[in-house]
């Protein structure tokens, strides 16, 4: 059974910094794709930054957060620097059986999700 468990999330002034881990088990998911997405109230789903060969980000992230993984130890993170209020949001991880494509960048090409966690920015 696989199951993704994130961690880090909490609450931050805005220009801090968070570091969320996500890990794996019940299999790797170190030849595929792995993910973050955020969700905050009343808003779609949203690409944050993903992992396979290369690394990816969402446009309101790039520049700020890095996402980075230990094969090893099976898990993923997300380094958050310089938050602001609009980052708020519950971040949720994610792993694809498949390797990147352009669809990678929609929730709807994941297979396995976490539970998520909080993240709160204030101003």
């Amino acid at each position: 059974q696989v199951q993704l468990v994130e961690s880090g999330g909490g609450l931050v002034q805005a220009g801090g910094s968070l570091r969320l881990s996500c890990a794996a088990s019940g299999r790797t998911f170190s030849t595929s794709v792995m993910g973050w997405f955020r969700q905050a109230p009343g808003k779609e789903r949203e690409f944050v930054a993903a992992i396979g060969a290369s690394t990816y980000y969402g446009v309101s992230v790039k520049g700020r957060f890095t996402i980075s993984r230990d094969n090893a130890k099976n898990t993923m993170y997300l380094q958050m620097n310089s938050l602001k209020p609009e980052d708020t949001a519950v971040y949720y991880c994610a792993a694809d059986t498949d390797m990147w494509s352009a669809a990678s960048r929609s929730y709807i090409a994941y297979d396995y999700w976490g539970q998520g966690t909080q993240v709160i920015v204030s101003s």
